[in-house]
């Protein structure tokens, strides 16, 4: 019987007024049900949208027509009321929960879960509402409930806006990593055999060879707390949806430049114009270099890395609109540590700014293919641009500074001698600047790659072109780099200045033996360093002779006239084959009194080297003890009739050099050296 009647049920439900009738039955069935699930209100939604549509059709037929029946406006009557309940019921619901945080100021999200679901299923039914209500041609009268669903959705977008900007602000996680505390009593750390140092490297090692691609993930740091990511992504995704990807990404970029402006001022690196780096004093200026090189390590591979994975984890990896958010967030900070970098190259290529040039050359050189891969799409082309022509300045006032050294060495003049016959401030400075430029091979001889001037350096006197290439001596290297050839071009000019200077000392003896110090010293520093890698064994021997020959002239100059009095020339009685007793005194009295006047005089010479110091004295030694040219005998006898003078000391009693001293320590290296 069931299966009977149901048979013929159904040929009277496939006419269209049948069928409207059961749903407007299944519509109100529905309606008058106060406990309804988001399941059965969303099928309530569906069919009223159903019959929305016919009813709009049924319209737009009628009119066509132009005629109608009483009976028929009854049944269009009825329609329009069920669609209308139809549609004002799921409405109403998105209006109240819209409605009721609109008066509530507390944030949704800090409530729980049940109130954040409940609302972004408001907003996502009023997005849906809107787009079928979109898909029906609507009278003017219908057009108030679209009206009402977009201001709705606006109230609702713009309370998610609100709530992702809350989200990401509230629960960002500083980047204060643990050796920034540190950074205070590292700063001013130097190491005293160089003019540059960083001193103690904070970062790890391994920071500084790693690339974004690679091993450089163990460095990504969760700079916004993960147990809110996925929350952030849902509000992002139906703002998306919702067609306002512009005020979200608005939202996200203003907070995450903030947090970049906060990681700058942890790091210290304020904005500084080129005017503030031009007038900057040098120890301000070398602490300020430090900081950059460091902070530009860590900014990079530490937290730009860090900013791109969250904009990815929030927006999508590799959708645009989280390359484009990145790069909007960091642009500014990267450019602001760029800007420092151009304008270090403004201004004069003084000698000392060759090593912060290098630094800062080094360390953007190294980062480059991780700023590369960050900004690989156009959009960040502009930012990789900009950090490949700061390098290409960094490199080219690096270069420009160091064939510029040559030319400074050569015309370092003096009006008057150096004091005691030292070593020459010059002499230090400029020995340490080599030593330290060894540190920076590499990077140098890349710079020097495509210089024409490096084929027009004529090659050092102390070596022949065989030599430079082909020394097969302990130490000389097998070929000669374009940096060597230019170092041993410094020295020469070096040599040849100290040359000069030599010649404004009034003493013979005071101008052989500055020169010996010097030489002394040049073959030392080249020994104890990776000079010797550039100079070369044989380039040693040739110094250590010079300074021989120095030492030969000094004893001669100094020693030669006073021994010559101790000779027996002339002090013979012609008539006799005896001494002259009167010209004896008066040699010895000369003797002693051209003694008394060189150990006045050269007590007052320094030799900073110990060792030195110790081995003339020996020599000098040896020199006075010689036996004299004379009759021995007869020269005691006539002597010991002598009475001895007062104030005359037995010269083997004092020898006139200073004693041992210490190597004082380095001169602090300013601007003003050279």
């Amino acid at each position: 019987m069931a299966i009977e009647e149901s048979e013929l049920v159904i040929p009277e439900l496939e006419t269209e007024e049948n069928l409207i009738a059961t749903a407007r039955y299944v519509a109100k069935a529905l309606g008058s049900n106060k406990n309804l699930t988001s399941d059965a209100k969303k099928i309530l939604a569906d069919l009223g949208f159903q019959m929305f549509s016919i009813n709009v059709s049924n319209e737009k037929e009628e009119g066509k027509e132009g005629q109608a029946g009483e009976e028929e406006d009854q049944e269009a009557a009825a329609k329009e009321e069920d669609v209308v309940n139809a549609i004002e019921d799921p409405l109403g619901d998105i209006e109240k929960t819209v409605r009721r945080w609109e008066e509530d100021q507390s944030m949704i999200w800090d409530l729980g879960p049940k109130e954040t679901c409940e609302y972004l299923n408001a907003a996502n039914n009023a997005r849906q509402f809107i787009e079928k209500l979109e898909s029906f041609h609507l009278n003017n009268e219908d057009k108030v409930y679209l009206s009402r669903a977009y201001t709705l959705l606006q109230k609702a977008m713009a309370r998610l806006e609100e709530e992702f900007r809350n989200l990401l602000f509230q629960n960002r996680q500083p980047f204060e990593p643990e050796y920034v505390s540190s950074r205070s009593s590292q700063e001013d750390v130097v190491d005293e055999n160089s003019i540059f140092s960083l001193g103690d490297e904070t970062i790890d090692e391994s920071l500084q060879e790693d690339s974004v691609s690679g091993a450089a993930e163990e460095h990504i740091i969760d700079l916004v707390h993960p147990d809110v990511i996925l929350d952030l992504r849902c509000i992002a995704n139906l703002l998306f949806a919702s067609n306002y990807v512009q005020e979200c990404s608005h939202a996200y970029t203003i907070v995450r430049r903030h947090a970049l402006d906060e990681c700058l001022f942890n790091l210290e690196m304020e904005r500084l114009s080129i005017e503030d780096v031009f007038t900057m004093e040098w120890g301000t200026l070398s602490s300020k270099v430090k900081r950059w090189v460091w902070a530009m390590k860590l900014f990079v591979r530490v937290y730009l890395a860090s900013e791109r994975s969250l904009s990815e984890r929030i927006f999508g990896e590799g959708e645009p609109v989280s390359i484009v958010c990145f790069v909007d967030v960091s642009k500014a900070s990267i450019l602001q540590l760029l800007n420092f970098g151009e304008a270090m190259s403004v201004g004069p290529h003084k000698p000392d700014k060759l090593f912060l040039f290098l630094e800062m050359y080094e360390v953007l050189a190294n980062l480059m293919p991780d700023i590369d891969a960050l900004y690989s799409d156009e959009v960040g082309s502009s930012v990789k641009i900009e950090c490949h022509e700061v390098l290409k300045r960094l490199g080219k006032c690096a270069r420009a500074t160091f064939l510029e050294f040559g030319n400074d060495i050569a015309s370092n003049a003096s009006s008057t001698a150096f004091v005691g016959g030292g070593i020459h401030p010059l002499t230090e400075y400029v020995m340490n600047y080599l030593r330290n430029l060894t540190n920076y091979s590499e990077k140098l001889n890349l710079l020097l790659k495509d210089q024409e001037e490096e084929d027009m350096i004529s090659p050092s006197p102390d070596m022949s072109p065989g030599t430079e290439v082909n020394s097969k001596s302990p130490g000389s290297p097998g070929t000669v780099s374009k940096m060597a050839r230019h170092i041993r071009s410094f020295a020469s000019n070096l040599e040849s200045n100290l040359e000069g200077k030599s010649k404004l000392y009034n003493e013979t003896p005071l101008k052989h033996f500055f020169l010996m110090n010097n030489l002394q010293y040049l073959a030392e520093k080249v020994m104890g360093s990776e000079l010797r890698c550039i100079f070369g064994d044989e380039w040693i021997q040739k110094c250590n002779w010079k300074f021989q020959q120095q030492a030969r002239h000094y004893n001669r100059a100094s020693w030669s006239p006073i021994l010559n009095l101790l000779k027996d020339e002339g002090v013979h009685v012609p008539s006799a084959s005896s001494i002259s007793k009167s010209l004896l005194k008066e040699r010895l009295k000369s003797f002693y009194i051209a003694f008394e006047n060189i150990y006045t005089i050269q007590t007052a010479w320094l030799i900073p080297d110990a060792q030195l110091c110790d081995d003339l004295r020996i020599f000098i030694s040896l020199q006075q003890l010689e036996p004299p040219r004379y009759n021995e005998q007869s020269v005691v006898r006539n002597i010991s009739t002598m009475p001895a003078p007062k104030k005359l000391i037995h010269p083997s009693s004092r020898i006139p050099l200073p004693p041992s001293r210490a190597m004082p320590p380095p001169p602090k290296f300013t601007e003003d050296k050279i």
